[in-house]
């Protein structure tokens, strides 16, 4: 994983991979979770993986847009 670069520094995420349909994402008050073409779908996906490589905005957008919709919890 590769640590999550926020432009404002007070994240709620502290790491992020991802690849082809989808993105693990670490929270930094624990629990690293799985997104997918599934869940929560390839839209969210796909602007989750851009806000990620931006480093601006994916807490919010995953607190606005897919909140518990996870594929599953990785540990």
């Amino acid at each position: 994983m590769q640590p999550y670069q926020s432009t404002d520094s007070d994240s709620g995420i502290a790491a992020y991979e991802s690849g082809p349909g989808w993105i693990h994402i670490r929270f930094r008050d624990g629990g690293t979770y799985r997104y997918d073409d599934r869940h929560p779908g390839a839209g969210h996906v796909l602007e989750m993986q851009r806000l990620a490589e931006a480093g601006d905005g994916l807490n919010t957008y995953i607190n606005r847009h897919v909140r518990d919709d996870y594929a599953r919890r990785l540990d």
